[in-house]
């Protein structure tokens, strides 16, 4: 019996072991940096892009560090260089990224700021966990050469899926942000001491990759590149459209990347999961779904979007993961074939995070990501030949262009940009102009002259801030608004009124004030930009009479604009007799008892008013909270309101802590 089979046992637990707890961590590190980091950057869903951007980049470089390893060094020299890197990441810890590194208000493209923070924080950390499972795979090998060690990477799959079901359902509701960082970098201090012992089990061996073997074809290492990418650039793309439409919470990342990694762990645990007789009808239905979610998000519930979405995902991706299972290459080429799958999922990443917001106006990288699934299926699966493949890929291409175009052209489009912040498009419909954020409408001005100074969208009179504004007329106003939009409250501006908006997105302050006139028509207006809460707090200014909090992102106000430590700022900088007006209209949150916990802990009244849409005034349902001591202003709303109510058990929202399963509707 070979040495190496007589310990297989406890050999394939202490591998396994060491596979699983670094894969673990690797996993709980990504939401739980991205989510400290959020407020930093307004709460939006490229945040969470880039941050996975960063994450792909730094599992290729693992990989890569690990291929490089092992094709170049001698066993011995690999363990040195490899323990010597593991004492220096502990030299990073604690994670937790330092205050000056904070961006000041105002900075422009946050991109390289993002990037630099998590590289400083968890960058060399990052890097170990990441070059873990393709090592400890190579020196199973090396170890038990007549054992396979793919399994191993199922397990790895299978830990970060474990991963993602505990940080949203036990982890990120229970505990602190910054505790979750200590608690990491205390773990990662022992997994670190783990991974350590099979390395040095390893030594003496000889190297896999020494063995007789053809390397790697062109045509073998594109073909993984691409099959890893397509699945990244579809869960990625559909984070993103969920986030932007619903709230750039962990949990909406999550859900597709716990689907992606699924189907890792199905495919490459054994092959079953997987057969191109069944997929055949299977992918149709799948690319049908991702379809119906994207085209009706308008009329479909939460619970619909969610699960046409998802299936559609899961059955994508078991095709690009399975189709890459049945291409695994002999032990010899195991490090290049990690190094082709982490490639193809970093190209994925650096296409929805830096690529598609620069050279698209809308959201296309979903539809892009399932017309290149339907094309690699159409080769492996259906067996076109190469050439038909090529004409239906111009084909679809041209096609995809045109459909845009016509769509700009039917919708009235006047503007359509984007940026690191989302999707904006400026459109005239029946003598409106519409600015809307992705699928929905955040303002809107009347073109012609005389109705132009009519407040619409969410604003009108009759609306809960309406009635705010309406009751403290008469009276020079000092004015503070967070989220800019299309500028519509500026219509109420009366002379002597001083108005100050805040705006992060430097793509809504132009087009609100190009295509829009609201601005111009208030004389005593400003425009901050940056992140509201963070221009506020490091302002000396005046108080104001009245502050509005209504910075959308897609569907949402970014979460951390609705925290104990936020309501306290906005407090801070009323005058006693001020009120706090908050717009909470969403189609899939209910964000009332957010707001309601917020002003028992402040001690405020505070009561929540719905107003009805009317097209003739183009004005939209709209649901406000408003928190005042004034007496005279809650007895004005009494009759058009309704008590916001405590609800028994609900936790009060802080920087630490947010939970959207508590609010869900």
């Amino acid at each position: 019996m070979s040495s190496g089979q007589s310990g297989a046992p406890a050999m394939r637990v202490l591998y396994g072991a060491t596979v699983f707890s670094t894969a673990l961590l690797l996993l709980l590190v990504q939401p739980m940096m991205a989510k400290a980091l959020l407020p930093w950057f307004g709460g939006s869903a490229g945040v969470w892009t880039c941050a996975m951007l960063f994450f792909q980049t730094g599992l290729l470089a693992g990989y890569a560090y690990a291929h490089w390893t092992a094709r170049h060094l001698s066993p011995g020299a690999q363990i040195a260089v490899h323990l010597l890197l593991l004492a220096a990441s502990l030299a990073a810890l604690p994670i937790v990224p330092s205050m000056r590194w904070q961006p000041p208000p105002g900075e422009g493209a946050p991109l390289a700021r993002l990037l630099l923070i998590l590289t400083l924080s968890a960058g060399l950390p990052y890097l170990m966990l990441s070059s873990t499972t393709p090592l400890v795979q190579a020196w199973y090998a090396r170890r038990a050469k007549a054992l396979l060690p793919y399994r191993l990477f199922a397990v790895s799959n299978a830990a970060s899926l474990a991963g993602l079901v505990v940080y949203p359902v036990l982890i990120e509701p229970l505990i602190a942000t910054r505790r979750q960082m200590l608690g990491w970098s205390a773990a990662y201090a022992g997994a670190a001491a783990l991974s350590a012992v099979p390395a040095l089990w390893s030594r003496g061996n000889k190297p896999v990759e020494s063995r007789a073997g053809e390397p790697a074809s062109l045509h073998d290492r594109l073909l993984w590149i691409g099959l890893a990418a397509c699945p990244s650039v579809l869960w990625l793309a559909m984070a993103n459209t969920l986030s932007q439409s619903i709230a750039p919470v962990p949990l909406l990342w999550v859900l597709p990347f716990g689907i992606y990694l699924l189907t890792l762990v199905l495919c490459f645990d054994r092959q079953g999961w997987y057969r191109r007789v069944v997929y055949r009808w299977l992918l149709p239905a799948g690319w049908v779904l991702i379809g119906l979610a994207l085209g009706a998000q308008r009329v479909l519930g939460l619970p619909w979007i969610l699960l046409s979405c998802l299936g559609g995902l899961l059955i994508c991706c078991l095709f690009c993961h399975g189709e890459l299972a049945l291409r695994r290459p002999p032990v010899e080429q195991l490090t290049t074939y990690y190094l082709m799958l982490a490639s193809g999922g970093a190209l994925g990443g650096v296409f929805v995070a830096v690529l598609a917001p620069f050279l698209f106006t809308g959201y296309l990288e979903l539809p892009i990501a399932v017309v290149a699934c339907v094309l690699l299926a159409l080769r492996f699966v259906y067996r076109v030949r190469p050439r038909q493949v090529a004409r239906i890929a111009l084909t679809g291409t041209a096609g995809l262009i045109a459909a845009v175009q016509m769509d700009a052209v039917l919708a009235g489009s006047v503007v359509r940009v984007r940026n690191f912040y989302g999707r904006l498009q400026v459109s005239d419909e029946g003598g409106v102009r519409v600015l809307s954020n992705g699928p929905i409408r955040h303002g809107a001005q009347f073109l012609t002259p005389e109705k132009r100074r009519e407040p619409a969208a969410y604003f009108g009179t009759d609306s809960g801030i309406g009635r705010v504004m309406r009751f403290f007329g008469g009276r020079p106003l000092r004015v503070g608004i967070i989220g800019l939009g299309a500028g519509t409250l500026a219509a109420y501006c009366q002379p002597g009124d001083t108005y100050r908006f805040y705006e992060i997105n430097p793509a809504v302050i132009r087009v609100a004030s190009e295509q829009f006139d609201f601005l111009q028509q208030c004389p005593q207006t400003a425009v901050v930009a940056g992140d509201g809460r963070l221009s506020l707090a490091s302002e000396t200014a005046p108080t104001f009479d009245i502050f509005v909090v209504d910075a959308f992102s897609g569907d949402s106000i970014p979460t951390h604009l609705l925290t104990r430590e936020a309501f306290a700022l906005y407090f801070r900088r009323l005058t006693s007799d001020g009120a706090l007006a908050v717009h909470i209209s969403n189609r899939y949150l209910d964000l009332a008892p957010v707001i309601a916990a917020l002003a028992a802990d402040a001690q405020r009244p505070a009561r929540l008013i719905r107003s009805a849409a009317d097209p003739a005034r183009s004005t939209y349902d709209a649901t406000w909270t408003v928190m005042t001591a004034n007496r005279n202003l809650l007895a004005e709303v009494t009759s058009v309101s309704e008590p916001l109510v405590l609800k028994t058990g609900f936790r009060l929202w802080t920087d630490d802590y947010s939970n959207l399963f508590q609010v869900l509707r």
